[in-house]
């Protein structure tokens, strides 16, 4: 085994570390780690991603649902389109993108550039999102889950469709959606969004890629299974270490790793 590759499964364990001990966002490095240390195109790291991802956020939604902090009826609501969007992305988008999407003078803009671009610009609200704290909104005078559906609609279809090009949850436009749109709680937004998000990528991973590229099931369940390892290491950890001081740092992280892709998509490998 390489080096490299040690690093990866190395990496994986650390993402489901963070999961568990903040809570989420560990996943968004999924793509990198699979990019960068196992070699693998932008294709497969957005869709081995959607499944990582998928199956993290499932234990972790489980686990609020224990808590009492999932919204069900909300989940399904808010899911449908985002599965739609995520599906229809996966299986007709995604596989019909030629390598060059255009060129100007001497200079390819490529598939991956536009992918992993995408995903590293996506990648710096996400951090943003770790940074500042999050404040409990009030509920309406009358308490009760209101919906506007065709806000939802369009929101679901838009989460969806970035999940499936960039291979990421997208948590962090998920949550204020749910606040907002469905005036929920914030603690159950965010047991709900983890719900949204397993299901969303699971089936884009299932009725998309499954389907339509060759998939390693061997190292993809070796890579899940490890950082599912990782979750309930770092929900142990939590016991013993403040998650939320970890948070800031994080953020920062992933705000640094967001520029690292950047640079190596448009001046190292262009």
């Amino acid at each position: 085994m390489e080096v490299l590759e040690v690093l990866g499964y190395i990496s994986a364990l650390i993402i489901g570390i963070s999961l568990g001990l903040i809570g989420g966002g560990g996943s968004i490095l999924a793509v990198p780690v699979l990019a960068y240390l196992f070699s693998v195109n932008e294709k497969v790291a957005t869709a081995y991603s959607l499944f990582i991802v998928g199956a993290s956020a499932l234990v972790g939604g489980l686990k609020q649902h224990l808590k009492g902090y999932v919204d069900w009826r909300t989940a399904v609501v808010f899911g449908i389109p985002a599965i739609v969007g995520v599906t229809m992305v996966r299986h007709y988008v995604v596989p019909a993108l030629p390598d060059v999407l255009f060129t100007i003078s001497d200079f390819d803009f490529t598939r991956r550039m536009a992918m992993f671009g995408l995903f590293a610009i996506l990648m710096i609200p996400a951090a943003f999102s770790m940074l500042k704290k999050r404040k409990e909104c009030p509920e309406k005078n009358d308490g009760k889950v209101s919906y506007n559906y065709s806000l939802i609609l369009v929101e679901g279809l838009l989460v969806g469709s970035i999940t499936g090009m960039i291979g990421a949850g997208g948590g962090f436009l998920i949550i204020p959606a749910l606040v907002i749109l469905a005036n929920i709680k914030m603690k159950v937004a965010v047991g709900t969004s983890l719900i949204i998000i397993a299901f969303k990528s699971l089936m884009g991973f299932f009725l998309g890629d499954a389907l339509t590229m060759d998939v390693d099931w061997v190292f993809l369940s070796i890579f899940t299974l490890i950082s599912l390892l990782g979750i309930f290491i770092g929900s142990y950890l939590s016991n013993f270490i403040d998650g939320q001081k970890l948070k800031k740092g994080f953020g920062y992280f992933i705000f640094a790793m967001a520029i690292f892709i950047f640079y190596m998509e448009f001046f190292v490998n262009k």
